[in-house]
């Protein structure tokens, strides 16, 4: 073995609308976990993985399913908007999103999805 790791993560702390946040981003062969914590703890699990749409192959959406946590579809509206743009700069990889946030305004969504462009690991 050359010493690499095998598998790739980042870590960052940061005050996101003035509460502190922790985010992860590990990178694993078939998805990508992101971890965003403003409770220290994993929160809600919600699984989001790319389905293509008849018609038209390029964009493909993706499908959400709450794994562990609560089902509401605000969860699944805001987990579609935090990490969409990281299964498409991966490859339309599928992604793991664990999160425990307090501030779920559009405000904080674009602050959060900033920290976890910091943490690029695909």
């Amino acid at each position: 073995m050359d010493g690499a790791p095998l598998v790739a993560s980042r870590q960052r702390t940061a005050l996101v609308r003035g509460v502190p946040t922790q985010v992860v981003c590990t990178a694993f062969s078939s998805h990508i976990l992101v971890l965003v914590t403003q409770f220290g703890k994993m929160g809600t699990l919600v699984s989001l993985e790319p389905a293509n749409v008849a018609g038209d192959v390029s964009k493909p959406v993706l499908a959400t399913r709450v794994l562990l946590g609560q089902d509401e579809p605000l969860i699944h509206v805001y987990a579609k908007n935090l990490v969409t743009f990281v299964s498409q700069e991966a490859g339309n990889r599928a992604v793991l999103l664990a999160m425990a946030v307090k501030d779920r305004s559009m405000e904080g969504l674009k602050a959060l999805k900033e920290v976890i462009q910091t943490c690029q690991v695909w």
